[in-house]
């Protein structure tokens, strides 16, 4: 017999297999074979291919028959073996549907309903070690992870693991362009407190253009392909695993999965992740559409994940002041806290967040003294916490509070003592594996005195409003802080907070820190230079950005100096969605989104980072035909904040003309 026949018998056998086991094979040129499994969105128009080619791992995506990924890459180098070349398809779940329902309590939705087909493939590599890849797809999300059972290799059974490195890669057609923000090396920023997520983003770059700092870029990222959008992202990451971001672009390849540099957390951890077997990977997840209505309304970080405890108490949603905005560090002292309590109560507010330095410049026994006289005004406090230890050499107090677990117990014990109801943790030391346990133990310590977490100068949050049910925000964004802290920062408010809807803030909760209503950022309101946004554009950000405990960063002065009704809609604003759907809009120039406040009442709300007016024909079907609505309005002339009507007409549509730097909401 003949080698070509030998060959074309072990090909013709071959394919008799794969298609009994359900899989394609494909013979190519070079008699490579490639073992295909395909699995489609329920809708199926969004179908993922996995295959095997060469004994390496391939995924590729399409939407409505478009090209939406490229062949990427799959695959890790672990400590039991590389997983990453050399591998055999060895069996499959085929392809099946998951549901899964659920309730949120504060993110864009209060609702879940999960629907996606799911399949599973178990490869080899040649010394037999075992690895699965699981992709979960539904009508506008690829998910994957991979799973490594508990095996044996030669005699020795392995129980445990070190995942090194993962090659999955995301590798987008050619002239896709990108709104992404680079990783900025460890021990770097003020008092060695970053990599923290607070560096700037592109807006419709090339993928060739390399990182700032040549470390890649965090998650979210937001693509903009030739035939639509895709949002990366990552979700299910507490302390089971390290924080992952992309790496720089490679042609050919795409973004790759990057661990955490060895020097985050002042060098001290490890840069990869270790997990027991079986253990599981987080989500990598993918949201692809031909429009911008997928990414923003995207539930996807949470529909992957499930509550790792359940709450300890009925946490309340709501608005705080605050005043270190604009007041800064002399403004911890009991007087000025004083006024902003105060100012809290006058606006119906909840809380009033009294920062740094409280635990000297107030001192613990006032600080019980303060609280106990917020209470008879109707506010609870928020407390701010330095997270330390070896974390950063930031110089603020309280120290060394948050970083053991004595320390919280003793702290977090006190706190429930005086009617403490949330804590603000600053200055993360990075995305290692050792970090993400400590957010986790802050988190559920927490929890056991009813105490809400906001966190800042740290990571971005990966499916925790599901996963710790007292889990508010973070940070992880170059914030309203930067508003004061110069001018540039100010001019580029629109731009930011124009793009963080479609990328930042649809995949989590995002305590952008203040709707800022002074029109100069000084306490005298006349000095220092001037907010380059309109009064409407503030009020409306409260609607555009979520979290639940929304900081309204008003002053003592505007209860004298703001318009009535624009106070009234200000003790109104609502904080938990029932559901968010898009509207309008294009990363960094505008962005229009329709909320439905928990009590039924939509609002549509609008901001404009645009260098000329912009008129908008608006679809809002959620408003009958012929109905009036309140709309709080730039006037067209001269510019002032305005409360006027405006009218649906017959078909749902209605005009709107967005000013430069300006904003607009329309409600019943």
């Amino acid at each position: 017999m003949t080698m070509k026949k030998l060959i074309l018998m072990v090909m013709s056998l071959l394919v008799t297999l794969g298609a009994l086991a359900g899989t394609e094979m494909a013979e190519s040129q070079d008699l490579r074979i490639e073992y295909k499994h395909k699995v489609a969105s329920p809708d199926g128009r969004l179908q993922v291919t996995v295959l095997c080619d060469n004994g390496r791992l391939f995924y590729e995506a399409t939407l409505d028959g478009q090209k939406m990924l490229e062949r990427s890459a799959l695959g890790l180098k672990t400590s039991i073996g590389d997983l990453s070349r050399d591998l055999k398809w060895t069996s499959h779940i085929p392809a099946e549907p998951v549901t899964k329902q659920y309730k949120m309590r504060g993110t864009k939705a209060a609702n879940g309903n999960y629907q996606a087909n799911t399949l599973t493939l178990t490869y080899e590599n040649k010394d037999k070690v075992e690895m699965s890849v699981t992709f979960q797809v539904s009508n506008n999300d690829i998910a994957f992870r991979y799973t490594i059972p508990e095996q044996k290799i030669g005699r020795k059974e392995m129980k445990r693991a070190r995942i090194l490195s993962e090659l999955s890669s995301f590798n987008f057609p050619d002239g896709t362009t990108t709104f992404i923000s680079p990783q900025i090396g460890p021990e770097t920023g003020w008092e060695q407190t970053k990599p923290s997520y607070e560096e700037g983003y592109s807006a419709d770059a090339p993928m060739t253009d390399a990182s700032q700092y040549r470390h890649g870029y965090i998650f979210p990222a937001l693509f903009h392909l030739p035939n639509g959008w895709a949002l990366v992202a990552e979700t299910g990451v507490g302390s089971n695993y390290c924080g992952s971001h992309l790496s720089d672009f490679q042609a050919g390849i795409g973004y790759t999965v990057a661990y955490p540099d060895a020097g985050e957390n002042n060098g001290f951890g490890s840069d990869f992740a270790a997990i027991p077997l079986p253990g599981e990977t987080p989500w990598r997840t993918i949201t692809l559409g031909t429009t911008l209505k997928p990414i923003v309304e995207t539930t996807i970080s949470y529909d992957l994940v499930e509550p790792r405890y359940e709450a300890s108490t009925d946490y309340k949603p709501g608005r705080y002041t605050w005043s270190w905005l604009i007041w800064q560090d002399k403004s911890i002292n009991y007087n000025d806290q004083v006024k902003f309590i105060d100012l809290a109560s006058a606006m119906g507010f909840e809380y009033c967040l009294v920062d740094n330095w409280w635990d000297t410049q107030i001192g613990r026994d006032r600080i019980a003294e303060l609280s106990k006289y917020a209470q008879s005004k109707g506010v609870h406090l928020l407390l701010w916490y330095n997270s330390n230890g070896y974390a950063n050499d930031a110089p603020q107090g309280p120290q060394d509070c948050m970083n053991t677990a004595i320390a919280r117990e003793r702290e977090m014990k006190w706190m429930q003592s005086i009617g403490i109801k949330g804590i603000k943790v600053d200055f993360f030391g990075g995305d290692k594996q050792e970090v993400m346990r400590l957010y986790e133990d802050i988190l559920s310590d927490a929890n056991r005195y009813g105490l809400q977490v906001v966190f800042h100068g740290c990571t971005i949050p990966r499916g925790w409003e599901r996963m710790y049910p007292n889990f508010v925000a973070s940070e992880a964004v170059l914030a309203s802080e930067n508003v004061f802290f110069n001018e540039g920062a100010a001019i580029k408010e629109p731009f930011d907070l124009c793009l963080h809807p479609f990328c930042r803030n649809a995949t989590a909760s995002m305590d952008w820190g203040g709707i800022i209503m002074n029109k100069y950022l000084a306490p005298d309101n006349k000095s220092r230079h001037p907010r380059h946004t309109t009064d409407i554009f503030e009020m409306a950000s409260g609607l555009i950005m979520q979290t639940s405990v929304q900081c309204v960063a008003m002053q003592p002065n505007n209860l004298t100096e703001l318009p009535q009704w624009e106070m009234d809609f200000l003790k109104t604003l609502p904080t938990t969605w029932e559901e968010t759907r898009y509207i309008d809009g294009y990363p960094g120039k505008y962005v229009v989104l329709a909320r439905k406040a928990l009590n039924g009442k939509w609002y549509v709300a609008g901001l404009s980072a645009e260098k000329e007016s912009l008129t908008l024909t608006l679809d809002l079907p959620m408003f009958e035909a012929d109905e009036t609505l309140q709309c709080y309005v730039d006037d067209n002339k001269s510019g002032e904040p305005t409360l006027t009507t405006l009218k649906i007409d017959k078909k749902g549509k209605t005009k709107v003309t967005l000013l430069p730097n300006g904003g607009m909401i329309l409600c019943r």
